[in-house]
């Protein structure tokens, strides 16, 4: 049952994002010693703390979103054109109700305020929301912030001992991102959706819509382009000799050494030549020694990338669970861009000495005073992702599940393996003498293991050596004409995919994975087989916008993009300016887009009402690389401006 106003005495509130991250910080900070109770709906933990009433409350991320007012959400009576005049406002999220109720009822006589949002940007924009809820009511409340990476109890009461103010300009970075995204994206939006409509009603189901965002369709030019490079494609036709040795009792096939034949005519001679002889003289055996270096350490992208190689888990999904690591005790804070640790990052591979799986190897590194490798990213704001608790199997998988296990393993082998010894490869090339024609052969073997001993992700093939040397005579079973055929470059992959994105500035390490989903989501693309493949819709959307407006989609003026809102963070630039700037240069490109707005819509139109059709069938066939679509509500408070509905196409 929850309290009263009145019931309520609150001398210091402690706002964290999520209540399993409130919890954790109640526990630390009381010692374990709290009570729960509900305030709207809102589970809560109070505790005392020298003579003064603490509680502590979490959230469930954002408490508001901007969108437009009024009339401006009309499609049909508002020029799109008019959003880029528009001011947009803070409405308060349907979800975010409850959670504002409770902070104001928490907040009204609070004396302190302390903000243990996630420790980044969009942290920081929560914070701002908060600020904002608690001052209506009590504008004497003071501000402060708490910065921590992971909710080891140690961590949490450093953090709460050393308190700091919060960052205005991290949120304006946030704030202002938003705002340039909601302007650009609706006006495109509108304009393709209206356009296409008004060429072929019956293009689009209802409420179906055709979208472009910023970083949506940058995402998507990347995926649309190297299946038009498949599409481009010359296949040639090519020719292999092969010749079957044998090996003390082993089989093995040893290509010619001048390796694919353009001509069937010239690849049949070196055959008749090889096979008139009945024996194979060993000619040479080189050998040499390659170091395979152990991984830097991890940060966001390369945890997506890994996870989707390795795991054959969706980035997106990775990222979630790698959350739910991290709120539960698990894993550091996951979204980073860091790769160099702290000092004290070898208490972390101290408590995995006693690990049942992995203490014996942690325990040699420790006796041979391991160093970390390092990468050259370093945001300055949290370390590389790793386990904060050297967690059993049995203990992660009932608390979250087989694929957090895995996640975890994941991050728990790559964390160790940056602390060990390089590998050590050794290959041999075997080449041999056969009526005249040379043939080779290569082996590999792990001279040295390395890293790899607890890091098996990168164990490569290995091909055994042949206890050969020059001058031995081996039978020749068979020589083989082989043809084959040049084979276009692969659909991007989700790993190579979110490398590009963050080459070239597309999103944060924390959104990134948001734009590959928004793209299914439209049914613009799908993922097969770690394959991301367009749709016809997808592809003609891209193909028609780079055509005529290529500004739109092209990655480098999202990167562009990006480098301004950084100026927002470093002071360099007011938010204000940088708002400004990117409505102007989106403007112009809008404008640019109506001149030929008849064309990109009938091309579009043409594909979309079978493409959507394919894509919903998909979708009912349960087949993966669709997700459901988000919900999303407003609701008013009492004191924003008035919300409305969110906007839908007519």
């Amino acid at each position: 049952m929850g309290l009263s106003t009145q019931e309520l005495n609150v001398d210091v509130l402690v706002v964290c994002e999520k209540n399993s991250v409130a919890k954790a910080v109640a526990s630390a900070l009381s010692g374990g010693s709290y009570s729960t109770m509900s305030v709207a709906g809102v589970q809560c933990y109070r505790f005392p703390v020298g003579g003064r009433a603490w509680v502590v409350m979490g959230l469930r991320g954002h408490l508001m979103d901007f969108n437009f007012e009024g009339k401006l959400n009309s499609w049909s009576s508002v020029n799109p054109k008019e959003l880029f005049k528009a001011q947009p406002v803070r409405l308060v999220r349907k979800e975010g109700v409850q959670y504002m109720e409770a902070l104001k009822a928490l907040g009204r006589g609070a004396e302190e305020v302390v903000l243990a949002l996630d420790a980044d940007v969009e942290g920081e924009g929560i914070a701002f929301e908060v600020i904002e809820v608690v001052k209506s009511i009590n504008p004497y409340a003071e501000f402060k912030r708490a910065w921590f990476s992971s909710i080891d109890r140690d961590e949490l009461i450093a953090a709460f001992n050393n308190l700091r103010s919060p960052n205005r300009l991290l949120a304006e970075k946030c704030f202002a991102r938003s705002i340039i995204d909601l302007t650009v994206g609706a006006s495109f939006t509108r304009l393709l959706t209206l356009s296409v409509k008004a060429v072929k009603p019956a293009a689009l189901p209802k409420g179906r819509f055709i979208s472009y965002g910023p970083c949506q369709s940058p995402t998507l030019y990347f995926v649309v382009q190297r299946a038009l490079e498949r599409e481009a494609f010359q296949s040639q036709k090519f020719y292999r000799v092969v010749a079957k040795l044998k090996v003390d009792g082993r089989v093995i096939e040893a290509e010619h050494a001048k390796g694919r034949f353009s001509s069937r005519e010239d690849a049949e001679k070196a055959k008749v030549k090889a096979d008139a002889a009945k024996t194979a003289e060993v000619a040479e055996v080189k050998g040499s020694k390659t170091r395979r270096a152990p991984p830097k350490p991890l940060d966001t992208i390369e945890l997506e990338s890994l996870a989707s190689r390795h795991l054959n888990m969706r980035a997106k999904r990775a990222l979630d669970l790698a959350e739910e690591l991290y709120r539960r005790g698990f894993i550091s804070y996951p979204r980073t861009e860091t790769q160099v640790y702290p000092p004290s990052i070898y208490e972390r591979l101290k408590a995995f000495a006693a690990h049942p799986d992995l203490g014996q190897y942690v325990r040699g590194l420790l006796k041979l005073g391991a160093k970390p490798t390092s990468g050259p990213k370093d945001d300055k704001a949290h370390p590389p992702i790793h386990p904060v608790k050297a967690a059993s199997r049995i203990e992660v998988e009932g608390a979250l599940g087989r694929d957090a296990w895995r996640l975890y393993e994941l991050v728990a082998r790559h964390f160790i393996a940056t602390f060990s010894q390089p590998a050590q490869l050794e290959s041999r090339r075997h080449v041999f003498n056969v009526g005249g024609e040379k043939f080779t052969f290569t082996t590999l073997e792990v001279a040295e293991k390395g890293f790899l001993a607890v890091y098996p992700y990168d164990q490569p093939r290995e091909v055994a050596h042949l206890n050969v040397k020059p001058g031995d005579v081996l039978p020749v079973l068979a020589v083989e004409v082989r043809e084959g055929e040049t084979e276009p470059p692969p659909f991007v992959s989700e790993s190579e995919l979110l490398k590009l994105m963050e080459k070239w500035g597309i999103g944060t390490d924390a959104t990134m994975q948001d734009h590959i989903q928004t793209n299914i989501d439209r049914g613009y693309m799908y993922i097969e087989a770690k394959r991301c493949i367009p749709t016809e819709l997808g592809r003609q959307l891209i193909v028609q916008l780079e055509k005529h407006v290529p500004e739109v989609v092209r990655p480098e003026v999202r990167g562009m993009m990006e480098r301004q809102l950084a100026r927002i963070a470093s002071g360099e630039e007011g938010m204000e300016s940088v708002i400004s700037k990117a409505k102007e240069y989106f403007l112009a490109q809008y404008e640019k887009l109506e001149k030929s707005i008849d064309e990109v819509a009938k091309e579009v139109a043409d594909v979309a009402s079978k493409s959507i059709a394919e894509v919903e069938g998909r979708k009912r066939a349960g087949r993966r690389g669709f997700g459901k679509p988000k919900k999303k509500g407003f609701r008013n408070t009492g004191f924003w401006r008035r919300p409305t509905p969110p906007s839908r196409p007519p």
